[in-house]
């Protein structure tokens, strides 16, 4: 380890968890600072935190440090060491917890001698991307079905506080059908930690995941280094396994507040509602690791971002539609089939999935939005006609039996259950869809079931 037996003394300020050095004191004793370097800082000759270079700036080297400033005198020793953060990289790290320094935190054995990996490495060069064309199965039917999550995309769900995103991206963990899930915590509170931890082991998932978690309790620069970690981990596990890794990070508006608060510490010039001139750049380096590799694995990003005061227009949201893929916009307890939008589902649909997969889709979106323009004529007390009371039942039945984030199926299952939901609520005439699709698909049974047929006529 390069001159880590160095140790020297220049601790010029202490602003928050930023500590910034006399870059002159290290260059006597023929030490010459990296950006994102790692240095110990001691005290009373004791390791104190680990803390990496965040600015190089003349005389002066900025250190965020890991653990906090709280108790640092500012006669503590700094230690450069001569390497960049890493992740430790092995068979062992599946089933634990790491936090944001990537030391495991789940009171398992240590892995101190395991190889580990660099992290913040460059974005995948494009020779060696592929065309995303093969689908992620997750047996939700919002997301399989109307917007499918494809292999090496990068999607968040946009959200808003008190909204069960962190319990539908645990389900999504669950049960996507990925070789591996790699899952990045920023700025959890303990309980949302534990609802992730809890339902990965009760559905016997925990042996292929890997977590890496920042509590709402622990250090703020941790927070800016869980993608990192997280990443890492995947691209290595795609690259020189082959595997098929999701990423499920949560949440990306804390990962921006933490940059922006150690941004202000460093007095940098804030841009937009305070946070940095580079939140674009920032998020974008993280999102373009998602990645379809030649000839290897695969590393698909899924992320919450949470919109403060539900403004789609913040910056953290704003900045993240710009690069990513689509959205999954979570309000209300469902995913909304409007706001939702995945710009790689034509890649698969009716590629890798069923024949009938287009056109049902956008058949049920199209009904869904008429029964919508339905029921508000019916709030302001329009007269509906006989369709209009065949909207409604489909609209009423669709929130039912697909929107709601407990309903699980499989896609076709899916498929048939949008069928058999055309065929309860619209006689096949009326239904506008390709013929011969009807003809293969459409229920034998009749077109409008007993209960349909009640309600109609009580409303007519």
């Amino acid at each position: 380890m390069r001159r880590s037996a160095t140790s020297f003394r220049g601790i010029l300020s202490i602003v928050g968890d930023i500590v910034e050095v006399d870059a002159r004191a290290a260059q006597k004793l023929g030490i010459l600072p990296r950006n994102r370097e790692l240095a110990l800082i001691e005290q009373d000759g004791r390791p104190f935190s680990l803390a990496q270079v965040a600015r190089i700036d003349r005389d002066r080297v900025s250190l965020q440090v890991f653990a906090g400033t709280q108790g640092l005198s500012n006669r503590a020793q700094i230690r450069f060491l001569g390497r960049l953060m890493q992740a430790i990289y092995s068979h062992n790290i599946y089933g634990r917890v790491f936090n944001g320094a990537g030391e495991p935190m789940d009171f398992g054995p240590r892995l101190d001698d395991d190889p580990r990996v660099d992290i913040a490495g460059p974005t995948v060069n494009p020779m060696a991307r592929i065309l995303a064309s093969r689908m992620i199965r997750t047996d939700i039917p919002m997301i399989d079905v109307f917007n499918c999550l494809v292999e090496s995309q990068k999607i968040p769900i946009f959200s808003v506080a008190g909204e069960p995103h962190n319990a539908l991206l645990a389900r999504i963990g669950i049960q996507a059908d990925a070789d591996v899930v790699v899952f990045g915590g920023i700025g959890l509170i303990y309980d949302d930690f534990h609802v992730f931890r809890q339902a990965f082991e009760e559905a016997g998932v925990l042996s292929r995941c890997v977590m890496f978690v920042n509590l709402a309790s622990d250090p703020v620069v941790e927070r800016t280094l869980i993608p990192d970690l997280a990443l890492a981990v995947a691209e290595r596990l795609a690259v020189e396994e082959g595997k098929r890794v999701l990423v499920l990070l949560s949440d990306m508006t804390a990962f921006a507040d933490a940059l922006k608060e150690l941004g202000i510490a460093m007095e940098h010039i804030p841009s937009n509602r305070g946070y940095m001139g580079d939140l674009y750049s920032q998020l974008a380096r993280r999102y373009e690791k998602a990645c379809d590799y030649r000839g290897a694995g695969s590393v698909t990003i899924l992320s919450v971002t949470t919109m403060p005061g539900h403004d789609v227009t913040h910056p953290v949201p704003d900045n993240t539609g710009y690069i990513t893929e689509g959205q999954f916009y979570l309000h209300d307890g469902v995913l909304d089939p409007f706001g939702s939008l995945s710009r790689l589902k034509q890649h698969v649909i009716g590629k890798q999935t069923r024949e009938d997969h287009g056109q049902i889709m956008n058949t049920m979106i199209r009904y869904y939005a008429e029964g919508i323009e339905a029921e508000q004529k019916q709030a302001m007390a329009f007269e509906l006609s006989p369709f209009d009371h065949e909207l409604l039942r489909f609209a009423r039945r669709f929130r039912e039996r697909f929107m709601r984030l407990d309903v699980r199926l499989p896609l076709e299952a899916a498929l048939d259950a949008c069928w058999a939901l055309l065929a309860e609520c619209f006689q096949r005439d009326e239904v506008v869809i390709k013929q011969s699709l009807k003809d293969t698909y459409w229920p034998d049974h009749a077109d409008h079931d007993a209960d349909a047929e009640q309600e109609l006529a009580q409303s007519s």
